[in-house]
């Protein structure tokens, strides 16, 4: 399936099918230098094939975790860039989720002012979420996504069959994402998501999410109203998730916990429901000083006040200014 994100000179397309790593050179322009980011945790044969279809490939191998998402390796892929002679004509791909895609976009975006990028992401996490939109970024000062810009790929390619390898964990930390945007936007997914088989319908449920993703992004590109919507859990979230330097609770999870403490009643009792079905958790131990600090250096804050999502019925959503007080009161509560 081919889903277009139209947003004019900046539109792509998002592809997603069985295979498609073995077609990768019918399906991006790699007839040049391309520099192949990848992270331990990933098959090394994903970076090979990529390679394999490629003028002439240098592949770099992070390693796997939020952790590589900083200076030094956005400074090593800049280096390796300069030292084998890239110009504006070159390429990056990213081979592997998250913090690969968010990386390698971003040194895309800011070598010679830009060289194409194309995302293969290879998690439920990254399919479902980060690769689509063009948001770029590093963490730094242990806040995350601190240093980053926007920057549409020229294509992202999904290969379902990469999810094979994926570890459950992992697996159930991606879907996190899809129920945000089923809770905030399509109840139809929600209850596909709640009342089916979910390995089953991964294909479904990954495609839907797409679709739902790119609908926001195609409205709002830049975060400046709509967007913000897809924020639903992060607030907390990321607060919670800044606490874990060594990613022992991943992002998925934390976000998890983040919708949990925004939703009451009957959606509560559904989300928790679906989160112990996707065995997400509900709570987790973090330290609440910590977790205030995070929040106040979001970068979502606008000024005394930060938007923040809240649910009040499955597929439909409130937006509401809360103060550092509330947001205090929220992480107490937890």
């Amino acid at each position: 399936m081919i889903i277009k994100v139209d947003i004019k000179e900046r539109s792509y397309d998002v592809v997603t099918s069985r295979g498609l790593l073995e077609k990768i050179g019918e399906l991006a322009n790699l007839q040049r230098k391309v520099l192949i980011v990848t992270d331990s945790g990933v098959p090394q044969e994903y970076a090979r094939t990529v390679a394999s279809s490629c003028k002439e490939a240098f592949t770099l191998t992070i390693p796997q975790g939020e952790k590589s998402k900083n200076f030094e390796n956005y400074k090593l892929l800049l280096e390796t860039m300069l030292k084998k002679e890239f110009t504006r004509t070159d390429a990056v791909v990213a081979v592997g989720g998250g913090v690969v895609g968010d990386l390698s976009g971003f040194a895309a975006a800011t070598y010679m002012r830009g060289v194409d990028f194309y995302n293969v992401p290879t998690t439920v996490l990254s399919q479902v979420d980060s690769s689509v939109g063009g948001k770029t970024a590093i963490d730094f000062g242990s806040y995350k996504n601190t240093v980053g810009a926007f920057y549409q790929p020229k294509k992202v390619i999904v290969d379902l069959d990469t999810l094979k390898t994926l570890p459950q964990r992992h697996f159930s930390n991606g879907l996190a994402e899809s129920v945000k945007m089923a809770m905030t936007f399509d109840e139809e997914l929600f209850e596909l998501i709640e009342k089916g088989d979910v390995r089953e319908n991964i294909e479904k449920i990954i495609t839907r999410s797409i679709e739902l993703k790119k609908d926001v992004v195609e409205k709002d590109e830049k975060e400046a109203g709509l967007r913000k919507v897809l924020n639903f859990g992060h607030t907390l979230g990321h607060a919670i998730e800044s606490c874990f330097e060594n990613g022992e609770i991943y992002h998925g999870e934390c976000v998890a916990v983040g919708m949990y403490a925004l939703c009451e009643g009957e959606v509560r009792q559904r989300l928790a429901r679906v989160l112990n079905k996707l065995s997400l958790p509900l709570t987790v131990p973090f330290d609440k000083e910590r977790a205030l600090e995070n929040a106040f250096h979001d970068k979502k804050f606008d000024g005394a006040v930060i938007t923040v999502i809240r649910v009040d019925k499955i597929g439909s959503y409130v937006i509401e200014k809360h103060t550092k007080e509330d947001i205090a009161d929220m992480i107490d509560s937890l």
